[in-house]
Order: structure tokens, then sequence, then C-alpha cells
């Protein structure tokens, strides 16, 4: 590890918005601010949104800028990345945003049942290989029901063509209320139509149009920006259904690159 990030690492560790639970060993512990963020680290009623695998926490902190009336958490297990949000959240004493450091797989360890209004998933690792890994397969999205309001919101920005494709064939299946559904987020919103009323009606939406690092990149080398929001699934009376949750039977075309300059390996052309 070299110096820079352990010098980041001390920093977050004296961070009083940053709260770190880096190990899987939390299986049989609970969180004591499970329940308790409006109370002890927000100290407002205000709706809490998260970003998972927040990177840098760079739409974390954005939204914190824009939503003055809304808690702003960023969750990744990298530190050192997270250090730079952290670090300008409190440069700028915005006292709406913190960040959990934490595995995403125990998520629903550290927050009670409809805590969280809304999910923000930015620029996800699209983990072509194993649709459990995914943070919007029906094996997250049942965590993530644990512990948000009924009919929660889920934002899904991505590069992805695979990720996307993907999860608007969960919510098809699933029969997901989808809100919003482009392939070319920045064009929709300069040539809206009347499929994307809303995106006309709001210009882009303020929160759309946060960029952060990797979405630079992306933009940068010509590949289109995809964006999806829906609701997660409901009974009749209101309460969570997961049972609605259905993963998709169909072959999706697998994506060319991993990551920024990164080719994929494997020879595979499609994956479920």
């Amino acid at each position: 590890m070299g110096k820079g990030k352990l010098a980041k690492f001390a920093d977050m560790a004296s961070y009083p918005n940053v709260f770190e639970f880096p190990f899987r060993g939390l299986e049989d512990a609970e969180c004591q601010l499970r329940g308790r963020w409006h109370e002890e680290v927000f100290h407002n009623d205000n709706p809490i949104v998260l970003e998972l695998g927040c990177g840098r926490g760079e739409y974390a902190v954005g939204l914190a800028r824009r939503y003055p009336g809304r808690n702003l958490i960023g969750v990744d297990i990298k530190g050192a990345r997270m250090w730079s949000g952290a670090t300008e959240a409190l440069r700028e004493k915005l006292a709406n945003v913190a960040f959990l450091r934490t595995n995403i797989e125990i998520i629903d360890r550290f927050f009670a049942p409809g805590e969280v209004s809304e999910i923000w998933l930015t620029f996800s690792d699209p983990q072509m290989k194993k649709a459990t890994k995914r943070l919007t397969s029906t094996h997250f999205l049942r965590r993530y029901l644990r512990f948000m309001q009924p009919g929660g919101l889920i934002h899904l920005k991505t590069d992805s063509n695979f990720l996307f494709t993907y999860t608007r064939c969960l919510c098809q299946a699933s029969h997901l209320p989808v809100e919003v559904c482009t392939e070319d987020l920045y064009a929709s919103a300069a040539q809206p139509t009347s499929e994307t009323s809303e995106l006309q009606e709001r210009r882009l939406y303020p929160d759309l149009n946060i960029r952060t690092y990797y979405e630079q990149q992306w933009l940068d080398r010509g590949i289109t920006i995809k964006y999806l929001r829906f609701r997660l699934p409901t009974t009749a009376d209101g309460r969570p259904a997961p049972e609605a949750l259905v993963e998709p039977d169909v072959e999706i075309p697998l994506d060319d690159y991993r990551s920024y300059n990164r080719q994929k390996r494997s020879s595979l052309t499609t994956s479920r």
C-alpha cells in the first residue's frame, strides 16, 4: 500500500462524516446506526438517498449540493477513492452527506426497514459473468427491499449496454414500474420527444447532469450514457414484494470492453 493511501486512510479514520465497517464478518453483528441515521448523523427527518459503489463520491456530493433537503450516503469498500468525496464535503461544510465504507453485499445490515427512499447506481461494474454480482440483480434488489420505502426508487446511470439491457429486461420480466428509460441520455435531453416528456420538462434533470470522472472517460471515448429509473415492487396493500422479482431469461450481447482502455478477456459473445 502506498504512502498516499495510508495517509488517506488515516484521514478517513478521523473524519466525522465517514463510518467504516470494511469487513464481511458483520454477518452476526448489527450496525449501531441501523435505524438511527436520521437521529445520530443527519439530525433531521429528510429522505435518505444512497449512492452504491460511490467511488470518489462525486454523485453523493453533487446531489448533496443541489438538494439540501435530502440526506446522501455514499457507499463503497474502497476507502482511498472515497476520501476525495469525504474531504470535499468537509471543506464545503455539507452536513447532508456522509460516507459508509463497507461491502455492498451486506448493505441491508446498515439500514432499518423503510429508512432509505432512493438508490443511485452510477457506472457500476456490469459483472457480465455472474448475475448475482450485478447491483440490479434480483439478488441485490431483494436486499434493497429490506430497507427501502415501499416503491423505492432505483436510478441506473451506466456506460454498459450489457448492464442497461439486463436491467431493462429484468424490469420487464418482473413488471416493475419504469419511469425513464433512454439508451442515449444526453441525446434524449437535447432532442426530447413525447416518450421523454419528463426529460423535456425538467431539461435533463439537474441530478442527471452530474458527470463523474469515469463518465467523462466514456464520453470522451464516444460511448453513450444510458439511464433507467424504476421502482421496486409492492403488493396491492403497499408492502415490499420480493416474490415479484424475476431474472430475465434472455441472452444479452456482452460489452466489448471491461473498463477504460481495457478489452474484455472472454471469448464469449453473450451472457444471461
